[in-house]
């Protein structure tokens, strides 16, 4: 089945905040959170065990409990165990993350690719999201973000474990649909060039932004839709620097994002177009995507996302981005431009 038709909205709530991402927050901002993305007509949900040691995909069980579990959809993610010991959390090796989940649970988190260890992974995360069933599991992270020049030898352990694992599961109903849950293109292509497994698509978190997306559209956007498979693009606000914030993948944005986000600002206020307006939009024309998650950790967030999705941006508005040469002359933009 297309990601697409599992998805069943173009926008979805990314749940990494929920797991106290940057910060300590409230159960109850939490809860909230949650309730205004349902009201907004939100019935996709993205989580992970490794948000927050698990944190996040308690708070959303436990905010989707009295839902009617065929209304909405959920992806999370395998590769890590979350154990019940604690352990120390500025100790932990997150690669490029850094402390992002700082404030998140103590408990020890194991990284595990297995084959088995993929089968405890779907089990666990049934009992935190108190569910019968997930529509669709991503592979997290085997990427260079995390494991450096040792990611090979990690994506060889998810095709001979994971993979095989998530195919066999898809096959007999358990889930829906099955991919890499990625912050870079190069697992992604790795993926689509090999003959088995048959993931369904993925999950590409800050490489198709504004922002940042040549490398995704040289060979991951044309593969992908050729192969009628889909990308959900997580992160389209870049960590938050399109939109105004300090972050950018994580670390503090460096002077040359600072720059582009000026830039872009600059024609964005020249159209009186928002900026999250313009981040989600431009990620959604591009047919390959299937759906984007942006994160919120505050229900007044969830308001403006949505807000954004439906605002009219005038055809201008990306023409002059292109001709100020801030998107790729190859990238899709809405209504044809």
């Amino acid at each position: 089945m297309a990601l697409k038709d599992i998805l069943r909205s173009r926008l979805g709530f990314g749940a990494a905040p929920l797991g106290n991402m940057f910060r300590d927050i409230p159960e109850a901002e939490a809860s909230a959170t949650v309730a205004a993305a349902w009201a907004e007509g939100i019935r996709y949900f993205d989580t992970a065990p490794f948000y927050g040691a698990g944190l996040a995909e308690i708070r959303l069980g436990a905010a989707l409990a009295d839902k009617n579990r065929d209304d909405y959809v959920i992806s999370t993610k395998v590769g890590r165990i979350v154990h019940e010991e604690v352990e120390d959390v500025a100790a932990r090796d997150l690669g490029e993350k850094g402390d992002v989940f700082k404030h998140g649970r103590p408990n020890r988190v194991e990284n595990d690719y297995s084959y088995d260890g993929t089968l405890r992974s779907i089990e666990d995360s049934l009992k935190r999201l108190k569910t019968d069933r997930i529509e669709v599991a991503f592979v997290h992270d085997v990427a260079q973000d995390f494991y450096g020049d040792e990611w090979l030898a990690m994506f060889e352990r998810a095709r001979t474990g994971a993979f095989k694992a998530l195919d066999r599961l898809r096959d007999e109903g358990v889930i829906k649909a099955w991919g890499l849950g990625v912050n870079r293109v190069e697992p992604i292509e790795l993926l689509l060039e090999l003959e088995e497994p048959r993931p369904d698509g993925f999950l590409l978190a800050g490489r198709y932004t504004l922002l940042d997306h040549d490398r995704a559209l040289q060979r991951v956007m044309p593969m992908v839709a050729d192969r009628g498979l889909g990308i959900v693009v997580g992160g389209p606000y870049s960590s938050g620097a399109l939109v105004g914030g300090p972050n950018f993948e994580y670390a503090p944005a460096p002077p040359a994002i600072l720059d582009k986000v000026a830039r872009i600002k600059a024609i964005a206020d020249r159209y009186g177009v928002s900026m999250k307006a313009a981040g989600l939009q431009f990620s959604l024309a591009n047919p390959a995507v299937a759906a984007v998650i942006p994160g919120a950790s505050r229900p007044s967030r969830i308001a403006e996302d949505s807000a954004a999705l439906d605002a009219r941006v005038p055809a201008d508005f990306w023409r002059d981005l292109r001709q100020a040469g801030l998107v790729n002359p190859a990238a899709p933009l809405p209504d044809g431009v």
